[in-house]
């Protein structure tokens, strides 16, 4: 193994394989950048025009891409409030209020740190565990998927938000979101309300530009013609120079990255879920999560880290098995095949010196994110600096051309607009829009394998636990349901607590002074 990587080594620094690995990470910054964009439309329409290329050049510019939009999209969220990929809905929490408090670059700093290191540990995941790592895929059922789709969306719903009544509310309205379409198991048309447009479902990218790009750039357009609130918003100095926060961040960026390769070996998942559960466990694990949603730099880093952490691990089943991770290793895939290569075992014997080779190249785009992100951060950073008068048509353009680009369909642009007035009630309300997004995306993944596991049981409660991996999953899920219940109940005793000591002493001194 170790001899062919060395020679797969040598084979990409060839000057053709490295300017395709530079050139693709620089495309996919910008793909991810724009609004509606994603790796996957990226990669897609390369494939075809990689056809007469050599495999490895090919292969490298979609690893460029890949990578590079799984950063691009920090970009928007950052200096915007709008999601550039559905991936980076999680890095506005954060990264929108550095901004907002004139730490905009230093929240990029931190996001394409973040990214070169959680796509680093994939990548290298990639290499060195691939074949042992691909097991562990191969034992999950339908049961153990639902558990871990509900998983994800309790602790997300129950501990994200800071009403645990309106957290659970925007859940279940994003479940009913992902019920819109057919049904896959009986094929039946829910909530369709006629319009055939809707029997493919809602798409997450209008869902996510609705919630999240409408209702900022509505109130930055109210701050800008009342003179509420500041027009623009302007970059200032750094307050904390990027390297003094590097120890600090340390821990959010290993267990960040943990999370995302776990994530990605998970067909199906995705690393909307990987930076959603890593920005959840940060806020769980810190001595100050009142800091999160308020311009907290651990909340960035554990964002971007495990979003691009997942990237390496969803080819492990793609490589190995044939079974896609992601949707954008499904693409991949299907590059794969445009170029004569066969996923499978069989793929390592045949054409291992391709197969090294692009795993490498994932190594390499991910390192070259840095260098890359870190001269771009102050040019993209300038986009702050634009009037808001300029600032707001063009991000509603940007949106609405995004949310077009997907199916080339008008009707995206009026469910874009319905959204967008959902978004600014809820948010008004003061009601969390991230369990919304993640009832839109692990809801069907939920229902569809749960009713696959009682299918098999034939309706038996007792198939939802038929291993231990199971009944550790649903454990896990019910301990964070007590949890979040209970927590109001142990703070108040834990600082009742804390308080009772203060006040004997305060009672004893004034006996004394009596």
């Amino acid at each position: 193994m170790f001899d062919q990587l060395l020679t797969s080594f040598y084979i990409i620094l060839e000057p053709a394989n490295a300017l395709a690995m530079l050139g693709g990470t620089l495309l996919g910054i910008c793909i991810g950048a724009l609004p509606g964009l994603s790796a996957t439309m990226g990669i897609a329409i390369l494939i075809p025009l990689s056809f007469g290329l050599d495999p490895l050049v090919g292969l490298g510019l979609m690893a460029g891409i890949y990578n590079g939009a799984m950063y691009g999209g920090a970009i928007p969220s950052i200096l915007l409030g709008v999601p550039g990929t559905p991936a980076s809905v999680a890095t506005i929490f954060d990264g929108r209020p550095m901004s907002e408090q004139g730490k905009g670059n230093l929240a990029l700093r931190i996001a394409v740190f973040s990214s070169g290191i959680g796509g680093t540990v994939s990548a290298l995941t990639l290499v060195l565990l691939a074949p042992p790592l691909a097991k562990v895929t191969l034992m999950f059922g339908p049961s153990d998927y639902f558990w871990v789709a509900l998983f994800g969306l309790l602790s997300l719903s129950l501990l994200l938000g800071k009403s645990l009544v309106k957290g659970v509310f925007a859940a279940c309205l994003g479940l009913i979101m992902g019920l819109i379409g057919i049904d896959t198991i009986s094929g039946q048309e829910r909530f369709t309300f006629g319009f055939v447009e809707l029997t493919n479902g809602v798409n997450i990218v209008v869902v996510l530009i609705g919630l999240f790009g409408i209702p900022p750039t509505l109130k930055l357009a109210k701050t800008a013609i009342t003179g509420t609130g500041p027009a623009e918003i302007s970059e200032e100095k750094d307050h904390e120079p990027f390297r003094s926060l590097v120890p600090r961040l340390m821990p959010t960026w290993l267990k960040s990255s943990g999370i995302g390769v776990f994530v990605g070996l998970l067909p199906g998942v995705g690393g909307n879920m990987a930076s959603f559960l890593s920005y959840n466990e940060a806020k769980r694990s810190s001595k100050t999560p009142e800091r999160f949603g308020e311009g907290a730099e651990e909340g960035v880093a554990a964002a971007e880290c495990g979003n691009n952490a997942d990237n390496g691990s969803a080819l492990v089943p793609a490589l190995t098995l044939g079974i896609p991770g992601s949707s954008v290793s499904a693409v991949i895939l299907g590059g794969l095949l445009v170029h004569g290569l066969q996923p499978g075992p069989a793929l390592f014997k045949e054409s291992a010196d391709i197969v090294y080779g692009f795993m490498l190249q994932m190594l390499i785009t991910a390192i070259l994110l840095i260098p890359i992100g870190i001269m771009g951060s102050r040019l993209f950073v300038k986009v702050l600096k634009i009037p808001a008068a300029m600032l707001i048509p063009a991000v509603f353009a940007l949106s609405i051309v995004g949310v077009y680009a997907v199916n080339n369909s008008i009707f995206d642009i009026y469910l874009l607009l319905v959204f967008g007035l959902i978004g600014v009630v809820l948010v008004h309300f003061q009601v969390p829009l991230a369990p919304i997004v993640l009832g839109v995306i692990l809801g069907p993944m939920a229902e569809e394998n749960l009713r696959l596991a009682l299918l098999i049981g034939q309706n038996e409660w007792t198939a939802l636990f038929p291993s231990g991996l199971s009944i550790g999953l649903a454990s896990f899920t019910a301990l964070v349901v007590l949890f979040s219940v209970f927590k109001p109940l142990i703070s108040k005793w834990l600082s009742g607590k804390k308080d009772r000591p203060n006040g004997n002493r305060r009672m004893s001194t004034s006996t004394n002074h009596g």
